[in-house]
């Protein structure tokens, strides 16, 4: 019987500037978004009835049912019936966006085998915000609640370690611990070589990262081992945290950072991979 398996990559926030928000509540964002090959699993097959199955080493608990995103994702499509695997390597409530970029992984998934066409990104904000970006997983700057993608230039070779120190966070109490929430977007091009893009980035924020910090604290430890680790070139919290990116100029520093923090800190996540 035919099935898909799709890759559901982590989301990153290489930059995230809090602009506003709409009378209705939601924050407006202007963000630079990208995605590493530090990814969940999705398989999809057609089933008699709809069923989700829940594996891998971050599988502990994740919903088996229809409060998972996954499930929501494929309601909302129309699909038939179909049986879903969900391979979990990414931490839950960590800034990187897995439960959305599972659903899409969903979504991309059923596709492919036919069983329904690729919604309008703006239709999946019923979902949740990362939803749109997820779908089409490549860097791009996301404005609005979310909505709002425009096409960015290749991102320069870079390699990301993500860190998490084992604390989850909620993205509403990191957002209502928000001070100010008028701020300017980005500034200035993006570079094209991976030293000036690095330093360009330096110089734009994530304002979600102070709130975060009295929140969790912990955050500034994992950054400040990040930005210790030999050939670092920037240490930032991704989203609305706890996970922590530092960006590195080559496989080899990166992986040789990862295996320091694992035995420096055993029991905090630790992942290295290719920036897409």
């Amino acid at each position: 019987m035919a099935k898909a398996t799709e890759a559901a990559p982590a989301k990153i926030n290489l930059a995230l500037h809090v602009t506003g928000r709409r009378g209705d509540g939601y924050h407006l964002l202007d963000s630079l978004v990208a995605f590493a090959d530090i990814a969940d699993r999705v398989t999809v097959e057609p089933a008699a009835e709809m069923s989700l199955d829940v594996t891998g080493p971050r599988a502990a608990g994740v919903p088996a049912d229809a409060r998972n995103l996954v499930w929501k994702a494929a309601a909302l499509s129309g699909a038939p019936p179909v049986a879903i695997t969900l391979e979990k390597h990414l931490p839950a409530a960590a800034g990187i966006g897995g439960g959305s970029s599972d659903a899409a992984a969903t979504l991309r998934a059923l596709e492919r085998l036919g069983l329904a066409s690729l919604p309008d990104p703006a239709d999946l904000l019923e979902l949740g915000a990362d939803l749109p970006v997820c779908l089409s997983p490549r860097a791009v700057r996301m404005e609005g609640i979310g909505e709002t993608l425009s096409p960015v230039p290749p991102l320069p070779p870079l390699w990301c370690l993500l860190v998490n120190p084992g604390v989850a966070l909620s993205t509403p109490a990191v957002f209502a611990a928000l001070e100010t929430r008028e701020n300017p977007g980005l500034r200035g091009h993006m570079p094209v070589g991976a030293g000036a893009f690095c330093a360009w980035l330096a110089g734009q924020r994530n304002d979600l990262e102070p709130p975060a910090l009295r929140l969790a604290p912990v955050i500034r430890d994992v950054l400040a081992a990040l930005a210790a680790q030999p050939g670092c070139a920037l240490a930032r919290m991704s989203g609305s945290g706890a996970t922590c990116f530092g960006l590195f100029p080559a496989e080899a520093p990166a992986r040789a950072a990862a295996a320091a923090l694992s035995r420096a800190e055993p029991g905090w996540w630790v992942a290295a991979g290719r920036l897409a």
